[in-house]
Formats: C-alpha cells, sequence, structure tokens
C-alpha cells in the first residue's frame, strides 16, 4: 500500500465527528500513527481521503474508457 498519512501543518476548517471502530482496527491505527509519528486522527482522516482520491480517479478512468 502507498498510503502514507498527510502532513499536519497546514490546519483547515473542522467538523467534530464520533466513530465506533472495532478494537484490532483501532490498534493498527495506532501503529501506524506511531510509526509515522502523527495522530491517530490524522491518519483516519488521510486515509479516507487517500480512499476518496482514489474512488475519484478510478471513476475518471473508467468514464474515460467509455
Amino acid at each position: 500500500m502507498n498510503f502514507v498519512p498527510k502532513s499536519t501543518k497546514k490546519k483547515e476548517n473542522s467538523i467534530y465527528k464520533s466513530l465506533y471502530l472495532k478494537e484490532d482496527l483501532v490498534k493498527k491505527i495506532d501503529e501506524i500513527a506511531k510509526v509515522n509519528n502523527t495522530s491517530f486522527n490524522n491518519v483516519v482522516v488521510s486515509m479516507i481521503e487517500f480512499c476518496l482520491l482514489d474512488e475519484n480517479d478510478n471513476k475518471e478512468n473508467n468514464d474515460n474508457k467509455k
């Protein structure tokens, strides 16, 4: 996986949300945060953005093939 958490230097407007996550998922995300010297929250947000960007890229590629 080519996922790397984003830098947190530039703060953007944010909204607070709560999530319920499986314990084993939290442990994996904590480990990624530790290895990358960043926060749990930054890893989760980075993953969501990565997946949404990838989804948009795939959609555009499929639209161009038509």
